[in-house]
């Protein structure tokens, strides 16, 4: 079987996955009791193609709007407009629909018209420095005339649509028409309620099926929605009132003056205000991967666009559903997510299974029509035909559907979709957000993680703790005024200091309506920052010093940013900082122990790079500032210079290690995880903070990025498997490593990232983790899950529960197979045999809501437990349905076959069973055994292997809900509906015998555990 599931089910990936791949196995499926319910949680294929329409639509509007705007400013006079009176009653001097002419077609003459960038903030009554006012007022006459930044959603299916989902099951209708004939039928010939007692026990099976798979799957969609809200939580710094604050994406006004920084998303359509080496990627929105560098010529903003490079300060025009945005986020809404590989190969399961339902259910349909014509030529009555052979009629063909609605295990895929909306629930209370489905399910087969380490293996709380300055060493957690360092510093190094600090910096400081000091910025700047206030330094003071003429700002692949000043008294300046032997290989000259700058000699480099290698063995990350004077003509389009720089000094950050880290690391490699870190930093910080992690060990190799780059294809081979740390790495090292693991060595890579250059390695692993508070929008957008609290614990965790969801997956195939083949079975050869089924319809109706949502229900949901974490992982080529399975599937059904198949041929001899009723009571009695062999294997399924199923049973309240309400039901149907369900009452030693025969199955299922098989 799991030959065949490769063959035609194993094109569809868990990422990337071809529009081919996802058709063909679509086509595979034809036979499927309710096609509504069974794909509901596929793409949408339809809709992602009109999505890609939009697309190009967006690329040629842009296209011919450029070239008419081009024409326009050679040709066109200025045109006069008259904004409508409302607008001009809230205060306004332009509409909405004007604003997105202006951006959505870049039309540079009608902006011009309206006074450039600075005439629209006028008109829109917003200040490019303070902002727009808060008073509640203000922001209501905003959102009444501009509307508010939100998108038109599909709309949320209420619990009514669920149900009539849920009766689109064709087999279902099928017996409900069967119940009807049979109602009629049964009226005319017996009367009131006598006649209507088959027909209404029919109706009744269906309605509590409907209702019980309409509750399960609303639940469902309730935490899908849930989950959807928060992957919609993204924020924006803005200028209000004067105050630089973080907002929701969706609180933006037109007005607004936004900024963005690399890897931020363009949250609404707007204008270029001021920024520096700003590029943006369109792809997202256009399909065109080319970037478009944005400035006061070309200031057109897009909403759903990325920032590349560089920094923006933006207005806001245009927002919500009047962006093209808008427009193709409400059509990629209904797209969906692709399907998962585990939901695509038990749909092939059932597929099969159904195949073979099919086929059992047409035999057991014929050979009960040839034993009923067989009986009437015997009488000699073929003739005659009355209305109880019509009914005996309508009893067989509704025995032959129920025995296809109890083989077509629909809710074998649907419970990977239960099992998935549960545990991305109970991870999102883990700090795990869960983008796409399936790296739910792939997180359980991971066998190596490749981790940032700041952030995720430190608690990015960062301090400069060490610093090298004028050629000494200080050391404290602070720099106070009073302190060695500043008493020490001569007046001119303390000033170059401070100027660089504040100066070439992506941080800020910022005072907040309570008038405290805000440090804006990633955790490096931060840590600068503050350690230049403790040295007496005032950023707004500085920053106005000198003005900023250009900006390059820090990315993981220069490893370095810079910054270029035209200084009041003339001449221009240069600062740069980076990488320690980056900077220090770009200077030539240090500033030594009296203030004055010397060449950098032998003695002086050596110095220097003791500091560095002191620093880096301490577990800090070392940080080199440097600066050069720079000749009149510089320019803001002229490269800053690589080289020539005199060294300020080093700074020693500290980033302590998580707690709990070191535990996670080994609970890893006792699961037979292999943890990598991968990382930017100095190599002697990274070896340090990896041996205080657990991760390098003494047979491990650290390596350095530029050195890996050089490997042949040969050397890579010997030596991937012993890297454990990767120190001074680019996006692309990271990529490439990835790549080799995945493909030469077929592991399963988790990653994780947090810049916007990691976006191809977190797109390139089968599982993307974007960290969630160090993570730009970009990473976010390329990952799979995104750990909110960015702490390595939590990948771990999200490890388990990938782990857990694949285990519980097996148990409900496990489960649900073994009830598959004993009904089969057990109908078709009563059926050959005596002419009879033993289970009714109504019965089977009932088993198969035991099998099928209530099971889900139960056993898709077992929480993760400690265990989990300590068997190898599945891997790459990991079988879905085990020889261990195959083992319990069929030792049980042969144990549940044999039991039924007792009671059928010798069970009025043992029970002494005579009389008028004899046959309704067995039939009683082989229905109830039945039913609580599956209450007893439900049980044993909890464990595929071991012999403890009970371990943990009270702390799953849903196993136990589920297995107390299908007990109390059965009693119920059994004692109470014994009319309408073809039962009748049992006597207490008929209970006993029933349970005790269902009982027997466990220590049978225990006794299997113990046959040695093997693992594939």
């Amino acid at each position: 079987m799991e030959g065949y599931l490769n063959e035609n089910f194993g094109e569809v990936k868990p990422k990337h996955s071809s529009e081919e791949a996802l058709r063909r196995w679509r086509k595979l499926c034809w036979l499927v009791k309710n096609r509504r319910r069974r794909f509901r949680f596929t793409a949408n294929l339809p809709k992602r193609s009109e999505a890609q329409a939009i697309r190009r639509s967006n690329q040629e509007k842009l296209r011919v709007a450029v070239l008419v705007s081009q024409a326009a400013l050679q040709f066109i006079r200025g045109i006069s407009y008259t904004p409508p009176k409302e607008v001009k009653a809230a205060g306004f001097e332009i509409c909405a629909d004007e604003l997105g002419s202006i951006v959505e077609s870049h039309n540079m003459k009608k902006l011009k018209d309206h006074g450039g960038v600075a005439g629209i903030a006028k008109k829109l009554c917003t200040s490019s420095v303070h902002g727009i006012s808060t008073a509640d007022h203000f922001l209501n006459k905003r959102k009444e005339i501009y509307g508010v930044n939100k998108f038109a959603e599909y709309p949320v299916k209420g619990f009514c649509i669920f149900v009539w989902e849920a009766l689109q099951d064709m087999t279902l209708m099928i017996l409900a028409a069967c119940a009807v004939v049979s109602l009629i039928i049964g009226i005319v010939m017996e009367g009131w309620p006598n006649g209507a007692h088959d027909g209404l026990g029919i109706v009744t099976s269906i309605v509590l099926v409907v209702f019980v798979t309409a509750i399960s799957d609303y639940k469902q969609s309730l935490q899908f929605k849930d989950l959807d809200q928060e992957k919609k939580k993204i924020t924006v710094q803005v200028t209000r009132d004067k105050c630089r604050q973080k907002i929701s994406i969706y609180n933006l006004l037109p007005g607004d003056i936004v900024h963005l920084a690399i890897g931020d998303q363009v949250p609404a359509d707007g204008l270029f205000l001021s920024g520096f080496s700003a590029v943006v990627n369109e792809s997202s929105l256009t399909g065109e991967s080319d970037p478009v560098y944005v400035n006061t010529e070309h200031p057109f903003l897009l909403s759903g666009t990325k920032v590349q490079d560089g920094s923006i300060k933006m207005l806001v025009t245009t927002v919500g559903m009047r962006t093209q945005w808008g427009k193709l986020m409400a059509t990629l809404s209904e797209g969906g997510d692709d399907e998962t590989p585990l939901q695509v190969k038990l749909n092939g399961v059932a597929t099969i299974i159904g195949k073979i339902g099919l086929f059992f259910a047409v035999v057991t349909f014929a050979v009960m029509i040839q034993g009923l014509l067989s009986r009437k030529l015997h009488e000699g009555s073929h003739w005659r035909w009355s209305g109880d052979d019509t009914l005996e009629i309508l009893e067989c063909f509704a025995i032959a559907i129920t025995i296809v609605v109890v083989a077509v295990p629909e809710g074998l895929p649907l419970a990977v979709t239960l099992s998935l909306a549960f545990a991305m629930k109970k991870m999102m209370n883990d700090k795990a957000l869960v983008r796409h489905l399936a790296a739910c399910e792939t997180m359980g087969s991971a066998t190596t993680i490749c981790s940032d380490k700041t952030g995720t293996l430190t608690t990015n709380c960062m301090a400069v703790v060490k610093a090298f300055i004028c050629g000494k060493i200080v050391e404290g957690r602070r720099f106070a005024k009073s302190c060695n360092l500043y008493s020490e510093l001569s007046n001119s190094a303390l000033e170059i200091l401070l100027q660089s600090i504040f100066n070439n910096t992506g941080g800020e400081v910022v005072q907040k309506k309570d008038k405290q000091i805000e440090i804006l910025g990633s955790p490096t700047e931060t840590a600068l920052l503050e350690f230049g206030l403790s040295l007496g330094g005032g950023f707004q003071s500085e920053r106005q010093k000198a003005k900023v003429v250009k900006v390059e700002p820090f990315n993981s692949l220069k490893k370095r940013m810079g910054v270029v000043l035209e200084l009041p008294e003339g001449g221009m300046r240069a600062h740069t900082k980076g990488a320690s032997e980056i900077i220090l290989a770009a200077c030539d000259k240090v500033i030594d122990s009296n203030g004055v700058v010397v060449p950098l000699d032998k003695a002086s480099i050596d110095h220097l790079n003791v500091a560095v290698e002191q620093f880096a063995s301490d577990a800090l990350r070392t940080l080199c500032l440097a600066y050069r004077e720079i000749e009149n003509g510089f320019t803001a389009e002229s490269p800053i210079p690589t080289n020539g720089y005199v060294c300020i000094g080093i700074v020693g950050i500290k980033d302590p290690v998580r707690p709990g880290v070191k535990e996670s690391v080994a609970i890893c490699q006792s699961a037979g995880i292999t943890v990598q870190m991968v990382t930017g930093d100095n190599i002697n910080t990274a070896k340090a903070i990896a041996r205080e992690c657990g991760i390098l060990t003494d047979d491990g190799i650290a390596i350095e990025g530029p050195e890996f780059r050089e490997k042949t294809a040969e050397e890579l081979i010997e030596l991937i498997p012993r890297i454990q740390v990767m120190a001074r790495s680019s996006p692309m090292d990271k990529h490439n490593l990835v790549k080799h693991l995945r493909t030469t060595f077929e592991e399963v890579v988790a990653v994780t990232g947090d810049g916007t250059n990691d976006a191809p390695a977190l797109h390139e692993a089968d599982i993307g983790l974007a960290m969630g508070i160090a993570g730009t929008e970009v990473a976010k957008e390329s990952a799979d899950v995104i750990i909110l609290d960015d702490n390595f614990s939590t990948i771990v965790n999200v490890a388990k529960w990938g782990r857990s969801i694949y285990t519980n997956i097996q148990k409900f195939v496990q489960f649900q197979l073994t009830v598959n083949i004993v009904a089969l079975i057990v109908n078709f050869s009563s059926v050959c045999l005596t002419g009879s089924a033993p289970l009714t319809a109504v019965q089977l109706l009932w088993v198969n809501m035991i099998m099928d949502t209530l099971g889900a229900l139960a056993l898709a949901t077992e929480p993760p437990n400690d265990e989990l974490m300590k068997r190898p992982p599945v891997g790459r080529k990991g079988n879905i349905i085990s020889n261990v399975m195959w083992r319990n599937i069929l030792g049980q059904a042969l144990y549940q076959f044999v039991v039924i198949w007792y009671l059928q041929t010798r069970g009025k001899a043992v029970f002494d069973l005579e009389g008028p009723d004899s046959d309704l009571i067995l039939s009683t009695l082989i229905f109830n055994s039945f039913v609580f062999c599956q209450v007893f294997n439900e049980i044993s399924s909890r464990e595929m292997e071991k012999i403890n199923v009970f371990e943990g049973i009270l702390n799953n309240y849903v196993f136990v809900a589920v297995l107390l309400s299908t007990v109390l039901f059965q009693i119920i149907i059994v004692q109470c509906l014994g009319t309408f369900a073809n039962t009748s009452p049992l006597s207490l030693p008929q209970w006993f015998i029933s349970i005790f025969l269902g009982f027997l199955g466990m220590p049978v299922a225990a006794a299997l555990k113990k046959i040695p098989v093997g693992l594939s």
